[in-house]
């Protein structure tokens, strides 16, 4: 079953520097199907969907290392094995003497026709995926940019609108 965030639901969690959960507001939890003591100390990939593309997360972690957010459309899998998609921004967490030290994720509901665009390409790049790996789904990705002639930013962001 796929469920669905309301207009104004915000999903909120922070992570440590190795994606570990420390902070879960309760609409995470809720929608999660787990309990606030499931969660917390457990990697955020525990909501790790399969027909979310490996590539995406490879992208997210190369990127906000550097400081830079990520906006991306992610399907979650819950406890009980049901579904939902999110808009995610995500950044990394910086201390007063600008060091990262863990990471922040708002989320909230994404553009349905947004969806429609991002149900396929996903598929594709899951396709790709397993016959040639994580690099070559990346690909997959960015020659859609190329074709497009926007930014991975611009596209995401112009999909949500």
């Amino acid at each position: 079953m796929i469920k669905e965030l309301k207009e104004d639901d915000f999903i909120v969690s922070k992570t440590d520097l190795k994606g570990r959960l420390t902070y879960t507001n309760k609409i995470f939890i809720d929608i999660s199907e787990y309990s606030e003591s499931e969660l917390l100390g457990k990697p955020h990939n525990i909501l790790r969907h399969p027909d979310m593309p490996k590539a995406i997360f490879k992208y997210l972690w190369e990127t906000i290392p550097q400081k830079k957010e990520v906006f991306a459309f992610i399907i979650n899998r819950t406890k009980n094995d049901n579904a939902y998609w999110v808009y995610a921004n995500i950044t990394a967490s910086i201390d007063e003497k600008g060091n990262i030290i863990g990471y922040y994720s708002v989320r909230r509901k994404p553009n349905p026709k947004a969806l429609e665009s991002i149900i396929e390409l996903y598929k594709k790049m899951i396709e790709v995926e397993k016959s040639s790996g994580v690099d070559a789904s990346f690909e997959v990705l960015t020659d859609i940019l190329k074709e497009k002639g926007v930014s991975y930013d611009e596209y995401i962001i112009s999909l949500q609108g």
